[in-house]
């Protein structure tokens, strides 16, 4: 008889955000399923942890029967808990992270608490997916991309990721056209600071900006679900510029 799939679900939105609700119900029967996930919102906190602080677990009891805990941390501390404090005798086969309020295609992959979280548990051999849906209101309908996302998860239970460890996986808003593995677009950020003066008469600073998207390819993330489609990003570790190291080999040369 074949085990049950050990499933960790996880994002950084917090513990009651409806995406992360709309993900358990999503894997729940492909096995057992555990839930560790941060007691507040934590986006934008990229690969950030905890250390200069305790950390803290609470069990939740909100998600029929599931076993569910809320961390005090950051998204990376909370898969780091589940896989060392709470299921350390266990290990998991997938984790999944999300359903994010928003996107995390292209560069938001560096800032995104779903995907660190994700990327954590890739680190140590474990099948991971993080998921984001182009909607940041607290009422998005998850509903027309569920049965995607449970065939996504499903078939890497089944069938494993091959070379990869870790999918971004990013979902438009509204009809589906269907799936497209793809690479990350080269976008970026525009920064602004907004500038204003709180009661006390001492200035803050606002971070704003715009995405911009000068990347014509067709094959990428950005491409993809601008054209409605779900985009499959196979992601890594390691962020070395191979081609850029034959160019920088003089300095090897300098000698103090």
């Amino acid at each position: 008889m074949k085990k049950k799939a050990h499933i960790l679900v996880t994002n950084d939105d917090g513990i009651l955000a409806p995406g992360l609700k709309a993900l358990v119900d999503i894997v729940s029967d492909l096995g057992e399923v555990v839930i560790v996930a941060p007691d507040s919102p934590q986006s934008g906190m990229g690969h950030a942890i905890t250390i200069d602080d305790p950390l803290r677990i609470n069990e939740v009891h909100a998600f029929n029967g599931i076993r569910a805990y809320e961390c005090s941390g950051t998204p990376v501390d909370c898969v780091k808990l589940a896989m060392n404090v709470i299921d350390r005798d266990r290990p998991f086969d997938l984790c999944v992270s999300g359903i994010n309020h928003g996107s995390n295609a292209s560069i938001n992959i560096i800032y995104s608490g779903t995907l660190s979280a994700a990327m954590e548990a890739s680190l140590v051999g474990v099948n991971s997916i993080g998921f984001s849906l182009l909607d940041y209101s607290f009422d998005a309908d998850f509903s027309k991309c569920a049965p995607y996302l449970k065939s996504i998860c499903k078939q890497v239970l089944d069938e494993g990721m091959q070379e990869a460890k870790l999918l971004n996986v990013n979902i438009p808003v509204g009809d589906i056209s269907g799936i497209k593995v793809c690479r990350q677009g080269e976008a970026k950020w525009v920064e602004d600071f907004q500038q204003g003066t709180d009661p006390r008469g001492k200035k803050y600073y606002w971070l704003t900006g715009s995405f911009e998207n000068k990347d014509p390819r067709n094959d990428t993330d950005i491409n993809a679900l601008d054209h409605q489609y779900i985009s499959v990003v196979p992601s890594m570790h390691d962020l070395t510029d191979y081609p850029a190291i034959a160019g920088i080999k003089s300095l090897e040369s300098i000698t103090i």
